[in-house]
């Protein structure tokens, strides 16, 4: 039987208005029935996974800090961040995250910033730099798809006509840095905290023009939120703010990234080449041997000694890992001048005065203070936490402990330590020069070699490193 004409095209009316209609926000989390559930666009500094698949992002570890303090697990959704306003529009997540500002950043509310950064122009270091955004003129810039330098690009093209634009797909941020300093890329928009990771392991690149003020970065709502979940972000990011945690989480991701200067990196970027492949068994057997990966005994090695194996100091202190002659002996080392025997002793003396910290102290943290522990001696550092303790810090925190530890060159702080003065300065910077020579072999050196006798194996590559 057929339906009268009005009838059949009221029916599908109807069916097009319930296709149309929007969908309801995901439930408020709950401990008891539901996760967070988060859209995140992968970035160095929102999400990512290292060799291993562990996470790690600014954004990710304040998102995990949002969803304890609500007392309910996380499920993480990565995603680009141009599909992000589609997906929540479908209900498909609670928010967004993906080191983003808002379109119209004016109405912003306050409450909502998680962190602030800005634009910027990059070019090679060997090209002459911009000085004004009239000189993009007659330029080509490239930026990756969906970011908020593709925004300011064309912002930019309203004023700049012949400024062209090349967007860039299924890529990422330090792709396309890479790409400014092989010169197959003029000028690339890119965020500032960004480019500053990125100058640790490729030094040739230089900021040539930042591109209006610092904008804020958010967390990304649909206009059909749930206005209590909203509520309960802007506490949480208020506290966050207040308590420090925010400064933390910043300090752990880019706290130590414009220490090196270029020239420093380079040479480090030199050595890893001429230098490194003869002490790589060395490092990666003391990493079977303690836990302690490789890369982070090799940075240490590095700063202690520029990987000389006949390294001496002033005060007595000789080799590759500059081992005192005391610890030496308490570590069973016949000869300070042998890499192998000086990095294993170096790696469980590091191992050991990581163990001796009291399990409050978590990671990162537990290994950047065994790093100064390292530098300063056990005795001395464990005077910086009680110092820390007695200022109202936080001893477990190495946010706070850069802070406390100079202190311990001032006589009004040392003199009433029995451990006395100490350099506590110089161990700060050594740590956080560790922590940049770290990200860089981090980058360019695999996690884990096979050992096998007097040979290292990548994969299934045999690498046979010359005779020492």
């Amino acid at each position: 039987m057929r339906l009268p004409a009005f009838i059949s095209a009221l029916v599908l009316t109807l069916g097009f208005a319930a296709c149309e209609q929007t969908p309801a926000p995901l439930p408020f989390p709950t401990p008891a029935q539901r996760d967070l559930v988060v859209l995140m666009a992968p970035g160095p500094l929102t999400y990512t996974l290292d060799e291993g698949g562990k996470p790690s992002g600014f954004e990710y570890d304040l998102v995990q800090a949002f969803a304890q303090d609500m007392g309910v697990g996380v499920k993480v959704v990565p995603v680009p961040a141009d599909q992000i306003p589609a997906r929540l529009a479908r209900a498909e997540a609670h928010f967004g995250a993906a080191w983003a500002t808002p379109a119209n950043s004016t109405e912003t509310p306050a409450n909502l910033v998680v962190a602030s950064s800005r634009d910027v122009a990059v070019q090679h270091e060997a090209s002459l730099p911009l000085d004004s955004v009239a000189e993009l003129g007659a330029r080509t810039v490239h930026v990756l798809t969906g970011s908020r330098q593709a925004a300011t690009a064309r912002r930019l093209q309203q004023s700049i006509p012949d400024l062209q634009v090349v967007e860039i797909k299924d890529s990422d941020a330090f792709a396309l840095l890479e790409s400014v300093a092989a010169n197959r890329v003029e000028i690339a928009l890119i965020d500032s905290a960004v480019l500053a990771i990125a100058q640790q392991f490729v030094p040739s690149l230089q900021a040539s023009l930042e591109l209006g003020n610092e904008q804020p970065l958010i967390w990304i709502f649909d206009k059909h939120r749930n206005p209590e979940l909203v509520a309960r972000v802007e506490a949480f990011l208020t506290k966050a703010r207040r308590e420090g945690l925010i400064a933390r989480i910043e300090d752990r991701y880019l706290g130590h990234v414009r220490r090196l200067k270029n020239g420093d990196i380079v040479r480090f970027l030199e050595k890893t080449e001429a230098v490194l492949p003869r002490l790589r068994r060395h490092f990666v057997s003391a990493q079977g041997e303690t836990g302690i990966d490789w890369r982070l005994l090799a940075a240490l090695a590095y700063h202690e000694s520029q990987w000389d194996a006949e390294a001496t100091s002033p005060t007595g202190v000789r080799g590759i890992m500059m081992l005192t002659e005391d610890t030496a002996d308490r570590l069973g080392v016949g000869n300070r001048l042998d890499p192998r025997e000086s990095i294993a002793a170096g790696a469980r003396y590091l191992a050991l005065l990581r163990d001796q910290l009291p399990a409050t102290v978590a990671e990162p943290d537990r290994t950047w203070q065994a790093l100064a522990a390292y530098n300063l001696g056990p005795g001395h550092f464990n005077a910086g936490r009680n110092l820390a303790r007695q200022l109202k810090a936080d001893p477990d925190s190495w946010y706070d402990l850069k802070r406390i530890l100079p202190l311990l060159a001032q006589p009004k702080y040392y003199e009433r330590l029995k451990a006395g003065r100490a350099r506590g300065g110089e161990a700060v910077i050594l740590v956080e020069n560790i922590r940049s020579y770290y990200d860089i072999l981090a980058r360019q050196e695999p996690a884990r070699y096979v050992v096998a006798g007097p040979l290292a194996m990548q994969g299934g590559k045999v690498i046979r490193p010359p005779a020492r």
